[in-house]
């Protein structure tokens, strides 16, 4: 379980994760040694699974963003694992969800333009039976983070035997 003091270098790291282990430290009240070991237990406990640049889509090519919504007739589980396979080789998928409700699977794609999300399209059906496949294309971005909310991570109260250091 975490602390108030590991959610606010959780916050900072969120945030920008290439703040100086001092500098996060000095935020969240703490000298640089314990910090930096809060954030390597973090890291060993699987809270923090990676750190990443965050790109500019424009500045990459990526500018066009579609939420292709799939249906198919099979809900095996070897089916899914294909599926699965087919989706990790193709990097223009940024994410992929299993769905309840009326659509099965939703993909965000992105690409530079049009023909690229067809090229995409005729790809990935030509590798999987797929039912059904809708996709809408994102017109404008008007919010988009990759920081979780932390609010309702529970966090441990400090009792009289606990260090905050």
């Amino acid at each position: 379980m975490i602390d108030r003091i590991d959610r606010k270098i959780l916050q900072v790291l969120q945030e920008d994760c290439t703040v100086p282990v001092a500098e996060i430290g000095r935020r969240v009240g703490l000298s640089t040694t314990p910090c930096w070991r809060r954030i390597q237990k973090l890291e060993e406990d699987g809270i923090i699974l990676r750190r990443v640049a965050v790109l500019d889509p424009k500045q990459v090519n990526t500018k066009v963003t579609a939420f292709v919504s799939i249906t198919t007739n099979t809900h095996s589980d070897d089916w899914l694992k294909r599926f699965a396979e087919v989706v990790a080789q193709m990097p223009e998928v940024v994410e992929f969800y299993r769905m309840a409700g009326q659509v099965d699977y939703l993909l965000r794609v992105v690409v530079p333009d049009i023909e690229a999300y067809d090229a995409f399209y005729k790809r990935l059906i030509a590798k999987i039976d797929i039912a059904d496949v809708s996709t809408t294309f994102a017109m404008e971005q008007i919010k988009y983070t990759t920081a979780l909310p932390l609010q309702y991570v529970p966090v441990e109260k400090p009792g009289p035997e606990k260090s905050s250091g």
